[in-house]
């Protein structure tokens, strides 16, 4: 019988921090692990062997080998890196390419990336149903659509097998190939129908992970209703409201000892709420990466994302005029869709030392415009949860948001909270269009011209709980809850 005090997960993940990332998914499935330990979960994380983790395993032991594995040899590595318990499959012939995981230079797809994830979910089976030595979990812990497989070949199996939960990060990306993968990925041709992995004609790994787990998260409470909505649900609402009772929003926390402004080796200037007005110096690095006059007067505000539509940053570019207007300086940092990236870059060179644009991802520069932006700005038409708008009232930018997802579910806005209950900590605005937010920037800019009061909001942010410790536990509870009411397979 199960330890319910000690519990064994397998977290199955295409990308982990600090290993390999592209996004927030690699900071929760990086930051989870740790802080469950606080609450007796132990957690071993099956990756893909690409080329930046084999590179980080300095000691790994084989502990099963496959002749084939979806095309070509493999095996599977046990190692302990950056305090993570890893399974690593290396399987050269799916995993050992350059760059980003998911995509080819040009920003495709790769090819047979049916196969890479499929060979992610079929490796998870094997490792949950005891065939491969060295780990037997008690929960089956999916993220995202890579991971999704795993749950379908669980469920085809037919032996007995541990709970599962599936958390979605994001419901737009869901993994739909062609019917004629399904033979490749060694699913049963039963398996493709509306109660299986068929979704509007393709097999959708997501669609699986869903139809087969026993419980599905997603990363903040208000995702959690509007994915079950047509607006939100891309397709699955109907699915999702037909279980809508093994449903639950767990909020991302962040991963409080790397964003810490008091001893963050990357800052310029370090602090905290009772020394804030270090941050000066942070702005002024700020402004000299991105070019902009220094000055310490205008208003700057950052903006730390993928640049993509789902992001509403075509609606913040709408609204450079008003922020110009208000005399406000603007930094952009990220990469995505190219028109997205020349519109930025166009609006730098027409307005040299009010509007700085780098193209890319850096971790340096992210946490120095996170702890030296005056204001953060996450416009996202959706958002399950977001990072960015945690690290920003850890850092004392105030952050501009939109009100859904976990945007809302973790910014507070002084027009929306019960006097007396809480402090506010930054701006909503709603519906997501230009109109709104050109209010919620002017909102900002007047509590700028009153700096006691940005300071009370500043201080009130820094102060948020926005690390695991909470959502550890609700993970853990929900793991224990699973377990405790497992019905006999």
């Amino acid at each position: 019988m199960t330890d319910l005090a000690n519990l064994r997960v397998l977290s199955v993940v295409s990308e982990i921090f600090p290993l390999v990332k592209t996004g927030g998914l690699a900071d929760v499935t990086g930051a989870l692990p740790l802080a469950l330990r606080e609450h007796g979960v132990g957690t071993v994380s099956l990756v893909p062997g690409y080329p930046s983790v084999l590179a980080a395993l300095k000691e790994a032991e084989t502990v099963h080998a496959f002749d084939q594995l979806f095309g070509g040899p493999a095996r599977i590595l046990s190692a302990r890196v950056a305090g993570h318990d890893l399974l690593v499959i290396e399987a050269r012939h799916l995993f050992d390419r350059p760059g980003n995981p998911y995509f080819d230079a040009e920003g495709r797809d790769w090819p047979d990336n049916a196969l890479r994830f499929g060979a992610l979910g079929w490796v998870a089976a094997r490792v949950a149903l005891g065939d491969i030595p060295k780990f037997q979990p008690d929960i089956v812990h999916c993220h995202d659509w890579q991971a999704g497989l795993t749950l379908a070949y669980l469920a085809y199996d037919g032996r007995g097998r541990p709970p599962s939960i599936i958390t979605v990060h994001n419901l737009a990306f869901q993994g739909l190939f062609p019917y004629e993968t399904l033979s490749a990925l060694q699913l049963p041709p039963s398996s493709f129908q509306v109660d299986g992995v068929e979704f509007y004609g393709h097999v959708s790994f997501l669609k699986a992970g869903l139809q087969f787990a026993d419980r599905i998260t997603t990363v903040s409470t208000t995702y959690a209703a509007e994915m079950q909505t047509p607006e939100h649900g891309f397709g699955l609402d109907g699915l999702l409201r037909a279980r809508s009772g093994l449903v639950t929003g767990i909020v991302n926390g962040i991963d409080t000892e790397i964003w810490n402004p008091k001893t963050d080796s990357r800052l310029p200037a370090r602090f905290d709420p009772k020394t804030i007005a270090k941050r000066a110096r942070n702005k002024q690095h700020v402004q000299r990466h991105f070019r902009l006059n220094l000055e310490p007067e205008p208003l700057l505000f950052g903006i730390v994302s993928r640049l993509a539509w789902q992001k509403g940053l075509d609606i913040l570019a709408d609204a450079v005029p008003s922020l110009l207007d208000m005399g406000a300086q603007l930094a952009v940092l990220g990469a995505g869709e190219a028109e997205l990236e020349r519109r930025f870059f166009a609006l730098a060179e027409a307005h040299p030392g009010r509007i700085g644009c780098i193209i890319g991802y850096n971790e340096d520069l992210a946490h120095l415009m996170q702890a030296g932006a005056d204001s953060i700005a996450v416009p996202s038409r959706y958002e399950p949860c977001g990072l960015t708008q945690l690290c920003a009232l850890r850092y004392g930018a105030i952050p501009v948001v939109a009100k859904v997802g976990g945007l809302a579910d973790t910014v507070l806005d002084p027009l929306e909270i019960a006097s007396g209950r809480a402090r506010a900590t930054g701006f909503h605005f709603s519906p997501v269009t230009r109109e709104a937010l050109e209010a919620a920037l002017a909102r900002t800019r007047d509590l700028w011209s009153r700096q006691p009061e940005w300071r009370r909001m500043q201080r009130s942010g820094m102060r948020t709980d926005v690390s695991w410790t909470k959502s550890a536990r609700q993970y853990a509870d929900v793991y224990r809850d699973l377990l405790a009411n497992a019905s006999v397979r």
